[in-house]
């Protein structure tokens, strides 16, 4: 559905993604979040494993970086992983499936929410701008989610903005997850993305790098992972300006910012541009086989970064886990930045 505005209290204007009786029909509640068992696919989430990259440009440095491969979870996107955490939250609290859930997306964490919920028998509805890649758009759809297009120039605050004034004008039609706000969100990381890095490492990892979007993971994970070693250092990547092509990621001193970042948290920010990010986005794939998603290759750039700068006795000590948060499959349709401008 197309909607720059409120999206229930007209029609006109509106495209509906899928067929209407079926975006406005409640889920069966005889379904599987009703009888109280979890679907056997969201057993699926979490136990990527973490593939060791060599860094030409930062010195030949085997095995420094590790990269958490996040788009093998089910959904393809290491949004499975608080999608379903919040979900659970929604079924035991009893809202779920009697009400849909709502929130707002950059696209991975909708269509984690649609995969996990049409499993579950739990009816969704995501509020999503408009510009986000047509290969997410066409996994809500096919996953029969209610999808809300809203203005692409005010990005992932634009989908907030839409979905909590569809949260306060319909409280007994919705259930607002509030990805950015729920405690459920570094939960999920805390619990499992935390310490499988820990296990996977034996222990070794110095360095946390994610980007930063709702900053679920870095904020779980590196809660977790601090626990157990207090001089951990946990970098956070932002886009180094408001407007960029970082999907998921947001410029945070200009961005709505998420009630669960906890700045203190973070040693320090990586500031990445976009061109940057692309580039090592296609060198991933043209020296080391892996097609991963621009928020990747802006973390990638980032970790690359901190060896660069690294005394040479300490890069070989240093065991940076990147976070790869989605595949290059999500965005096969922006051919001119996988191959670059005369590619």
């Amino acid at each position: 559905m197309r909607c720059f505005g409120s999206p229930y209290g007209q029609t006109r204007g509106l495209r509906v993604a899928q067929a209407e009786t079926r975006a406005h029909t409640a889920p069966d509640h005889h379904g599987t979040a009703a009888a109280g068992t979890e679907p056997p696919i969201w057993d699926l989430v979490g136990e990527t494993p973490l593939l060791p990259l060599e860094s030409p440009r930062a010195g030949s440095v085997r095995h420094a970086i590790l990269l958490k491969a996040e788009w093998l979870n089910p959904g393809g996107s290491v949004k499975d992983r608080p999608a379903r955490e919040i979900l659970r939250a929604g079924i035991a609290a009893g809202v779920l499936p009697r009400r849909r859930v709502l929130d707002a997306s950059s696209g991975n964490t909708a269509v984690a929410y649609a995969m996990l919920g049409a499993a579950a028998g739990v009816g969704v509805t995501v509020c999503v701008p408009s510009n986000a890649s047509p290969e997410r758009m066409a996994l809500l759809a096919a996953y029969g989610a209610e999808v809300i297009e809203t203005d692409p120039l005010e990005g992932s605050d634009g989908a907030i903005r839409q979905a909590r004034q569809m949260a306060a004008e319909f409280p007994d039609r919705f259930w607002y997850a509030d990805q950015y706000g729920n405690p459920a969100n570094p939960e999920a990381h805390y619990r499992t993305t935390g310490p499988e890095i820990w296990r996977d490492t034996d222990g070794q990892v110095t360095h946390l790098v994610a980007g930063v979007g709702t900053s679920g993971t870095l904020m779980g994970a590196g809660r977790f992972l601090r626990e157990q070693k207090p001089d951990i250092r946990l970098i956070a990547v932002e886009p180094d300006a408001p407007f960029h092509g970082l999907e998921g990621l947001k410029h945070m001193a200009t961005a709505i910012v998420p009630p669960i970042y906890d700045v203190a948290l973070v040693d320090e920010t990586v500031f990445m541009g976009t061109e940057r990010a692309d580039a090592t986005v296609r060198a991933l794939a043209w020296e080391a086989g892996l097609l991963v998603g621009w928020s990747t290759g802006a973390a990638v750039a980032a970790a690359q970064y901190l060896i660069q700068r690294a005394v040479p006795d300490m890069r070989h000590r240093m065991r940076v886990v990147v976070i790869a948060p989605d595949g290059g499959q999500r965005y096969l349709s922006e051919r001119r930045r996988l191959i670059a401008e005369g590619g």
